[in-house]
């Protein structure tokens, strides 16, 4: 099977093809954050009543997630490690999740920010940690569509047909994984792959787009034009957009040769994400040749390794099952069913590749780039070392709903974690990666 080819930006993070063959819609998201709804999913701690964590439903608008957890542990007067979530959400968005603080139910109380709601608030005999989730529900907005009003409708129908057909759709790690304006993180962790921290932490600063704002783009470039003895000076007018980036050079302006530190600075949960997105790239780049090879999403060819699911549809991660010749024929109704599915590497310092076709993919860009297992262990920066696991390839989608809008149409659907919505957008969309 011939796949569409994706020609926008995309394409610098690996996103190579579409599974539907329509032309899309155009049109952007999130013009308003209530274009971009989020329920998180969650199977909440138990209840306790003496117990050491207190849990709250927290809905927030426009809000970047780290940028929220700073300010309200400042707001509670706690370390912001205190405080726990499942994961992290769009920005340009109304997101509800649950979140906890180590500590008693007042801490809530104390939280005073524009757009944020805190209630049901209850004790619990645990916090919430990262990956603590189902899933996400999504009521997503498209506008402005650049598609005669006359073909949307027709248009949603069949990519919604190929999608049901398929079982899924590419399971890609979409565009705020890298960053919509300034897709950098993979750069960052690929540098600190190859040992090169001051090479992650310049880039990090420096690295910037025609599309981000003139502002930022500017001071990104005085700050890599500018000997570190001088940024002193420029540290005062680096702007609030560019938190991080502040962080890290407030380090370097303390200790100049302090690169280990000035990653360290940032919030724990962005450290682990730039290595996790150097691997998320690689997984991209295996997905889309593997669909240019013309193998099947939704079921398996020798040499596979396939992931079954439990009773509660969770991929059991820790039963990896390779595919051969025996037992092909079983593993390949289990797929068909929605009971299993075909996965790809996220090479990282341990894990097995696939065998057959997918193992040549595999392993061919793995050599193009010059890896090899112990590149994931980084003894400087232990919370960036990664041992990496496997990815299920398609994406299940048991619901859909939309309806059509003045200039657009609104989705509503459900997907399991680690999932990224926009990656089932751009099959109805496929516009530019700004776009999204």
């Amino acid at each position: 099977m011939m796949y569409r080819k994706c020609i926008t930006a995309e394409n610098g993070i690996g996103l190579h093809n579409y599974l539907c063959d329509t032309d899309g819609t155009g049109g952007h998201l999130k013009t308003l954050p209530e274009d971009f709804i989020v329920r998180e999913v969650s199977d909440p701690p138990r209840q306790k009543d003496n117990g050491d964590y207190s849990i709250a439903t927290v809905t927030a608008r426009n809000w970047e997630t780290n940028r929220m957890v700073r300010l309200m542990s400042r707001c509670m007067g706690v370390s912001r490690d205190r405080i726990g979530f499942a994961g992290t959400k769009d920005k340009r968005a109304v997101t509800t999740q649950l979140m906890s603080v180590y500590g008693t139910p007042d801490l809530w109380e104390k939280v005073d920010l524009k757009d944020i709601e805190v209630k049901d608030v209850f004790r619990g005999a645990r916090g919430i940690q990262i990956g603590d989730l189902i899933g996400n529900d999504f009521e997503i907005t498209v506008k402005d569509c650049t598609m005669d009003p006359s073909l949307i409708k027709e248009t949603v129908d069949a990519d919604i047909a190929t999608i049901k057909k398929t079982g899924g759709f590419p399971n890609y790690f979409g565009v705020q994984r890298f960053g919509a304006v300034r897709p950098v993180t993979h750069l960052v962790g690929e540098r600190l792959v190859r040992g090169d921290i001051e090479g992650a932490v310049r880039t990090y600063i420096s690295f910037t787009t025609e599309e981000e704002a003139e502002e930022l783009r500017l001071k990104r470039k005085e700050l890599e034009e500018t000997d570190i003895s001088e940024w002193k000076s420029i540290f005062p007018t680096i702007p609030p957009a560019m938190a991080f980036e502040k962080m890290m050079v407030g380090v370097l302006i303390d200790d100049p040769e302090n690169w280990v530190g000035a990653i360290e600075i940032v919030p724990t949960n962005l450290q682990m994400m730039f290595v996790h997105a150097y691997q998320s790239w690689l997984f991209n780049e295996m997905l889309s040749r593997r669909m240019d090879a013309g193998l099947p999403l939704n079921a398996p060819v020798e040499g596979d390794i396939i992931i079954p699911l439990d009773a509660n549809k969770i991929p059991q991660h820790e039963n990896p099952i390779l595919t051969t010749a025996k037992n092909i024929d079983l593993v390949t109704r289990q797929a068909r069913a929605g009971r299993a599915f075909v996965t790809i590497t996220l090479f990282g310092s341990d894990g097995e590749l696939a065998e057959g076709e997918m193992g040549e993919i595999e392993r061919k860009v793995i050599e193009e780039n010059r890896l090899k297992h112990d590149d994931f262990v980084i003894p400087e920066l232990s919370r960036c070392t990664s041992k990496g696991s496997r990815r299920e390839i398609l994406c299940p989608l048991k619901t859909i709903d939309y309806n059509l809008n003045d200039d657009g149409y609104t989705l509503k659907f459900n997907l399991p974690k680690g999932n990224y919505a926009t990656c089932l957008l751009r099959e109805f969309m496929k516009s530019e990666m700004r776009d999204y």
